[in-house]
């Protein structure tokens, strides 16, 4: 298939927004479970990429909390971080003096004398470094803490401080259930006001996603085409191809369902599915989005497919299955594999299938959206013969990860004395149009926090929606265990029931 590539011209790319408008005030990131690989792979290369482009105030600080003492080493840790994952160079000259804003808290995190010590180290903080009693906490911690941490944050009088803001940045599950996703909702909400909570969900960092409604907004010839008259079925795909990494206790818990589906990809379907908000308030957009999810029908069984992998090969390596993985139990029926048919009643999409599917251990690491098209109503070519045997349908595809980018699958005739269509592809990247991005995704979502920006974060009234659509899914493959797991190679797509579950639609799977 051939495939053109578009270039955006250096001029082009508009100046960045005026940095006062994008500056927060004076603060402190407090990062709970500090010494986990987030903090170190993750949140300070993305806070020092905000030090770099000038979008973090002077007083500015970070603590990092945890229960093991590493007082000594969690700066030079921090700055490892940096260098190895930051795409930062290692005589970068801000690297040190960033890292000199940097501070390690060893408590257990029940424990009260930690929190008054802590509480007394940020005041400290404010004296030394002028952060005026501003606090974004950030739980990078197991969720079975979530609770206890904040419970005693508001105890210790340091969710309502008497001068500055704190905020709480969560982040997922929220939740494993709709029962349990209320329970933590309202154990938040009773020390922490709804506008101080910051659900985060890293996908929305993603330049690609925020790009989607930029896409279909800000762009006249994509919005009038954007319904059930033009669209004839829209699928999302987020595979992975590696395995669960050791996370086994996590995932037994977990599942493809929780881990990935009732999250990152519903927070995809609604940036693709939602109506114009009148403005790009965080009210307005997450009020759109909650209409879309609640406007899905129930799912039923039949909708869904699951699936484990079994051992393979993948990337020329042979792997082993999921009920092998360390600290699995070897008659696991925890699905690495969930696909689903979901259907929106409303006067957009009604009668457009949704086709969702994610996994471990498949035949590539990608997460797309793809848009296909309805053919047109008269196919003047269809009997024509030639290299390409039949007229294909329009594609748009936006992809997530990796090569963040977009796409569009159109026919063209070839050139030539006889009249042959093929199909052809204008590909759209953001490392040719824009420059290579180390940005991680973190940096947008820890700025807007700072800055108070709720509009790439979840809302209590989303997560339960969302809940509710898969609660049902769950208690329902609770009840009724599979009988043929494992049941896809490692290294494919899947099991076949995920071709069925679209093939008995007269449509396939997109496989990049």
């Amino acid at each position: 298939m051939a495939t053109t590539e578009v270039r955006i011209a250096p001029e082009a790319v508009g100046a960045a927004s005026p940095r006062s408008e994008r500056l927060p005030d004076p603060g402190v990131v407090v990062i709970f479970g500090a010494s986990g690989d987030l903090t170190k792979r993750k949140l300070l290369p993305a806070l020092f990429h905000l030090e770099q482009q000038g979008l973090l105030p002077a007083e500015f600080a970070i603590v990092g909390v945890a229960r093991r003492d590493l007082k000594g080493a969690f700066a030079a840790d921090m700055k490892d971080g940096i260098l190895k994952f930051g795409g930062v160079k290692g005589e970068e000259s801000k690297v040190d003096d960033f890292i000199e804003k940097v501070e390690y808290h060893a408590m257990n995190f029940d424990d009260d004398t930690g929190y008054a010590d802590l509480k007394a180290l940020l005041e400290k903080i404010d004296k030394e470094r002028g952060t005026e009693g501003n606090r974004l906490f950030y739980l990078a911690v197991a969720p079975e803490y979530f609770s206890d941490i904040i419970n005693r944050l508001g105890e210790h009088g340091m969710a309502h401080p008497e001068k500055g803001y704190a905020r709480v940045i969560i982040e997922k599950p929220f939740g494993h259930d709709l029962e349990s996703a209320k329970e933590l909702n309202d154990e938040v909400n009773k020390v922490f006001e709804e506008e101080q909570i910051f659900r985060i969900d890293h996908y929305l960092g993603k330049e690609t996603v925020q790009n989607i409604l930029v896409f279909r907004f800000a762009n006249g010839i994509f919005e009038p085409i954007w319904n059930r008259n033009y669209i004839d079925h829209i699928q999302i795909t987020a595979a992975e191809s590696i395995g669960i990494e050791g996370r086994g206790p996590f995932y037994e818990k977990a599942g493809a369902l929780r881990d990935v589906v009732q999250n990152h990809m519903m927070e995809l379907l609604s940036f693709v599915a939602m109506e114009p908000p009148v403005s790009f308030e965080a009210s307005a957009v997450r009020g759109e989005k909650v209409k879309v999810w609640r406007a899905i029908k129930p799912i039923t069984i039949d909708n869904t497919v699951r699936g484990q992998y079994a051992l393979g090969t993948v990337d020329g390596q042979q792997v082993q299955g999921y009920r092998e993985e360390d600290r699995v139990d070897p008659n696991s029926a925890t699905e690495t594999f969930a696909a689903l048919k979901l259907e929106i009643e409303n006067w957009r999409w009604a009668g457009v299938p949704i086709y969702l599917r994610a996994g471990k251990r498949l035949e590539k690491r990608v997460t797309e959206i793809t848009i296909q098209f309805r053919q047109p109503p008269m196919l003047l070519f269809d009997r024509l013969t030639g290299p390409c045997n039949e007229i294909q349908p329009n594609l748009l595809k936006m992809r997530i990860q990796p090569d963040e980018g977009i796409s569009l699958r159109f026919g063209a005739k070839v050139p030539g004395p006889e009249t042959n269509v093929c199909p052809v592809v204008m590909d759209f990247q953001y490392a040719t149009a824009f420059g290579v991005n180390s940005a991680n995704g973190y940096e947008r979502l820890l700025l807007d926090a700072m800055l108070g920006d709720q509009t790439l974060f979840a809302h209590r009234d989303g997560v339960e929606a969302t809940w509710s659509l898969y609660t049902p899914v769950l208690d329902a493959w609770a009840k009724a265990k599979p009988r043929d797991f494992p049941n896809y190679t490692s290294g494919t797509w899947g099991p076949k029931a995920a071709d069925g579950l679209i093939g008995r639609d007269g449509r396939r799977w997109h496989n990049s």
